[in-house]
Formats: structure tokens, sequence, C-alpha cells
């Protein structure tokens, strides 16, 4: 069992498993407090979910610039660089929102904290496609979610512990494993930015930020982003209003909420390697009508349950929509971009994100405050349906463009 394990680890380059490792311990203390914001925010401050979503809108605002940002700056000056920036700063944002006492002020640390924390995300998904070949990138990105559920299955937990003591612990907690990381990064990890080809000029600074020009003309992958961008804002709730509405309407203790997120990240560990081993023979395209359908019915069904063990269903279901999705949709994204293009490509991949951060928790604080809270889980099963059908028609028309020569060998 050992030597198989040991073959199979030998398969990946050692720089993979410093990266792996090093997010790992970061994850673990981002996932004290990210699940439990909500919750702080509405204990501390005595706000409804309206002023949370807003929140939450002005942070991925700033977000989305600070990854538009650092994924330009990955390309020009390296990934590795990106990435310490962002977990240093990472480690003061979290510290700066455990002991603010102002809620005007907490806008503001959302803002920065959105902006600077945000430079390394395309850094590290460059990264990872720097140093894995193109058929191994889907077990890569699987490898890497397997880590970070395993972190998660830590995080929650333990969070939940030492929110029901005090909430400042998680944020103290998790600027000292951030600063941890970024000593890990720069100590152990080289840069693995693509050298300029010979005979190429390097770009200046500004050519590098004007490279978003190409990656906005790119109609194949804009019709891949807006997709993903609607995926994105349901999925958001699962980390955003999820945690509020069962509190408030179910009675749910900060703990259960935290055993329904560990149930998530322990079911990715035990079974996305296998998963991912499954999906990658199929069509890119197909996986994600799949992936996304899946969605669709456990999103929806937290609006026609009020049983526990209902909660728990749901998160399995999304569970496997998510165990499908996620490897195949990074792997989408780094087989489109050009080799010296990949940080760009994945910082406008994070623009979705950003886009879903700021609309999803927003809007769905203004119907849980003002309508039938059910209402959120309906939506997001007829958006996730909607989806799909739009993968669909995608593949009826390109799907040969979502399939790498390497890929389709597998096939």
């Amino acid at each position: 069992m050992l030597k198989k394990i040991q073959s199979k680890m030998n398969e990946y380059p050692r720089n993979f498993w410093v990266l792996i490792g090093a997010l790992f311990i970061d994850r673990v203390g981002g996932a004290l407090i990210f699940p439990f914001l909500s919750l702080y925010i509405t204990s501390k401050f005595n706000v409804g979910l309206t002023q949370v979503g807003a929140i939450f809108a002005v942070h991925s605002l700033s977000s989305f610039v600070g990854n538009m940002v650092g994924g330009a700056l990955a390309d020009k000056f390296g990934r590795r660089s990106m990435l310490i920036i962002g977990l240093v700063f990472s480690a003061g944002a979290s510290l700066g929102m455990g002991f603010v006492e102002d809620w005007e002020f907490f806008y503001l640390l959302a803002f920065l904290t959105g902006f600077i924390s945000n430079f390394g995300g395309p850094a590290v998904q460059a990264m990872l496609a720097d140093i894995l070949p193109v058929e191994q990138r889907p077990d890569g990105f699987g490898l890497l979610r397997v880590t970070m559920n395993l972190a998660v299955t830590i995080g929650p937990a333990i969070g939940g512990v030492l929110a029901g003591i005090n909430y400042l612990l998680l944020f103290i907690i998790d600027c000292v494993v951030s600063i941890i990381t970024a000593i890990i990064v720069y100590f152990a990890l080289p840069e693995t930015k693509p050298m300029t080809p010979e005979g190429k000029k390097e770009e200046s600074l500004l050519q590098s930020f004007g490279g978003y020009r190409k990656v906005f003309r790119d109609k194949l992958f804009l019709a891949f982003l807006f997709l993903t961008t609607f995926t994105a804002i349901v999925y958001m709730q699962m980390n955003s209003t999820l945690s509020v509405f069962l509190r408030d309407f179910h009675g749910t203790s900060p703990q259960e909420f935290g055993y329904i997120l560990s149930l998530n990240a322990a079911m990715v560990v035990l079974f996305q390697f296998l998963v991912t081993r499954k999906v990658k023979k199929h069509h890119q395209l197909s996986v994600m009508i799949a992936g996304n359908l899946l969605y669709a019915v456990g999103f929806a069904m937290y609006g026609f349950t009020n049983m526990y063990w209902g909660f728990l269903a749901a998160m399995v279901i999304i569970t496997i929509g998510e165990m499908i999705i996620a490897p195949i949709v990074q792997t989408m994204v780094a087989n489109l971009a050009p080799e010296d293009m990949r940080g760009r490509y994945m910082a406008a991949y994070h623009l979705g994100w950003g886009i879903a951060s700021a609309v999803g928790p927003l809007a769905a604080g203004i119907v849980i405050d003002n309508y039938n809270p059910n209402w959120v889980w309906y939506a997001g099963g007829i958006i996730c349906s909607m989806v799909a059908l739009g993968y669909f028609v995608l593949k009826t028309r390109v799907g040969e463009r979502f399939q790498p020569l390497s890929v389709k060998k597998l096939l």
C-alpha cells in the first residue's frame, strides 16, 4: 500500500507537492474564518443579511481589481512573488478584521483586503498549470481540491468550537498561518514562470496589462466565463447565505453548520481523486452539464426541506456536483490560455467569481430580508438548470475546441 502511494506521488514533480503542502497550511487558517464570517458580522455589528451582502459586494469588487492586477503581474514578474505578497497581506487583513469595532471602517477594511490579499489567486492556478503537462492537469487540480478540502474538513470543525469561545481567536490564528505559509513559499518553492522564447521581446509592464484586451476578445472564453459566473453566484450561497439562513429559519447552530461543511470537505478528500479519474474520460462540456444539474437539485433542496438530515443530503448532492465540476473547469481555463498568458486568463476566470461574490450574497440578502427566503434556493435550482442548458448549446456548436489533443487520446 505504501509503495503504491509512493509510486503515485512520484508521478508528480517535487514543486507540485511543495505548492500543495503550502496551500494546505494556508487553507486550514482560512477555513477557520470564512464559513463563520456572516455569523460574526451579524452578531458583532447587529446588522441584517442585506448589510452582510453589501460587505461581500465591496470585498468582491475590490477582489476583482486585485485579481486582475495580480494576474498581469504574475505573467510579468512571476508567480512566486505574487503568491508571497498575497499571503503576507492576507495575514494583516485577517488581524484587522478581528480587531475593528467600527461598522463604517469595516467597509473600508473589506475593500482594502479584497484588493491586496487577492494578488496571489491567479498566480496559484498559473503555477500549477506551469508545473504539470496537459494530461496531468485534471488529476493535478483534483489533488489540489482533495488537499484543500482536507484542510476544510479540519478548519470548520475547529472554527466552530473557537467561535463559541471568542471569534477573535479565528482571526489571530489565520494571520499566523498565512505568515508561516509565506515563509515556506519563499524558501522552498522556485519560480515557475515560463521563460520568454528566444528572439521574442519580453513584455513591458504596460503591455502585460494591455494583454487583457486579447483575453476579452476570446469569444469562446467569454462564453465559458459567462456560464461559470452564474454557477458561481449559486455556489457562493453555501459560504455566505446558508449559515445565517439555517440559523435564523431552522435553528441550526454554528457547530451543526460546521458539520455540514465538514461533510462536504470529507467527501472531497475521500472521493475526489476517484471522481476525477472517471470524469476526465468524458467530454469536458458533458461533465459541466452533469455537474450543474446536480447543483440545481442540491441547492433547490434547501428551499424544500426543514430537517437536518435533509440539509446533509442536499450537501451530499452539491458535493458530488462540485467534485465533477471543479477540476475540469480549472483544466479548461488552463488549456484555453496561451502559455505566456496563464496568469491573465486565470485572473479573468476569477472575475466571474468576483462578480458572483458581489451579486450573489447581496441579492440573497435582499430576498431573505424582504421576501420568502426559500426563493434563494428555488432560484439557485433554476439558474443552474439554465447554465446546464447553456453548456449543452456550447457543446453542440464548438464542442471540439474544448478537448485538447492530449485529452482526446484518453477518450
